[in-house]
């Protein structure tokens, strides 16, 4: 009796690799389709390490064909964000709110998910996994598998149902669980909120529009960035912390960003250094006559290797 017992919870629990890919796809389409055509409200925690829990605040709304939504960062002094349909505007501590131009927030799930996955499918996998609970609902899991073990996997557990995400995760190659976000209540409504439409009507400044930066002056080149990144631009940029100025580049594989900053040695730091928090590297390297900073959601051995290898091109 015990080991039917066993193969029983086997087939519930582990991932259905025999699963056609395009299952998990149109799974991932059913969820995009519910997030931007449904009125609902939400909350969840983003859980990076031990320690570190981040609380926030989500609603949605689909008014009159546009979309609205407002994301919260509920500790500290918080952070807010507002789309109405493709502007975005920021509310931060002490500075002025400003809008872009954008059809996604800069939120704690990665846009690409809502939008058109297919461009992930150089770079990853995708695979059905089991069905666990969570937040008291059924949910299927979905894996986004990276190609390249130097980069994180992404999981999905959606709701049977209305297949919104009840809880995602950045999930090492050996299968660590290294950051994770949680719905902790999640209510729909067939009305749009009334408190998000009157946010979306009052006056809000108009988009910023992109200022060119200066070009570089030095031209470098990062030989180890993992298969599938691009560049997707290049500036020099002067740092808030300490107005130094540094050669920027920003890469992007589709579903995660990585950012190499490359400035002058300070006098404060002599040796490279790791820090962590959840999926999220900071790693600094001291080079002959050059720092290098690479930020990104990347394991640090990776994020060693790629600030190691930037070099002046030849």
């Amino acid at each position: 009796m015990r080991i039917f017992v066993v193969l029983a919870w086997l087939v519930v629990a582990l991932p259905s690799f025999a699963s056609e890919p395009n299952e998990a796809k149109q799974l991932l389409l059913e969820m995009a389709n519910t997030v931007k055509n449904s009125n609902f409200t939400a909350s969840f925690v983003v859980v990076k390490g031990r320690n570190n829990i981040e609380p926030y605040a989500w609603r949605h709304a689909n008014h009159n064909g546009t979309e609205l939504e407002h994301l919260s960062l509920l500790d500290g002094a918080g952070v807010e964000m507002l789309r109405v349909g493709n502007i975005v505007t920021y509310f931060e501590p002490q500075n002025p709110p400003y809008s872009l131009n954008s059809s996604s927030l800069a939120g704690p799930i990665p846009s690409i998910i809502f939008n058109d996955i297919s461009e992930l499918e150089p770079n990853y996998h995708f695979a059905i996994g089991g069905k666990s609970r969570i937040s008291g609902r059924v949910a299927q899991l979905v894996r986004i598998e990276s190609k390249d073990q130097a980069k994180f996997n992404y999981w999905l557990w959606l709701d049977e149902h209305s297949k919104l995400p009840l809880k995602t995760a950045y999930v090492s190659a050996a299968g660590e669980i290294v950051e994770q976000l949680q719905m902790t209540n999640v209510s729909f409504s067939e009305q749009p909120s009334v408190e998000l439409i009157e946010m979306s009507q009052q006056k809000l400044p108009s988009p910023v529009t992109a200022v060119k930066e200066e070009q570089s002056i030095e031209t470098w080149q990062v030989d180890a960035m993992p298969t599938g990144f691009a560049l997707v631009k290049s500036e020099r940029q002067t740092l808030n912390l300490n107005g130094e100025l540094a050669d920027y580049y920003l890469y992007s594989d589709g579903l995660i960003e990585v950012s190499v900053f490359i400035q002058r040695p300070l006098a404060s730091n002599s040796r490279s250094k790791a820090l962590s928090a959840g999926a999220t590297t900071v790693f600094i390297h001291q080079a002959p006559g050059y720092e290098v900073s690479v930020i990104g959601q990347l394991p640090p051995m990776t994020a060693k290797l790629v600030a190691e290898s930037v070099q002046r091109a030849n």
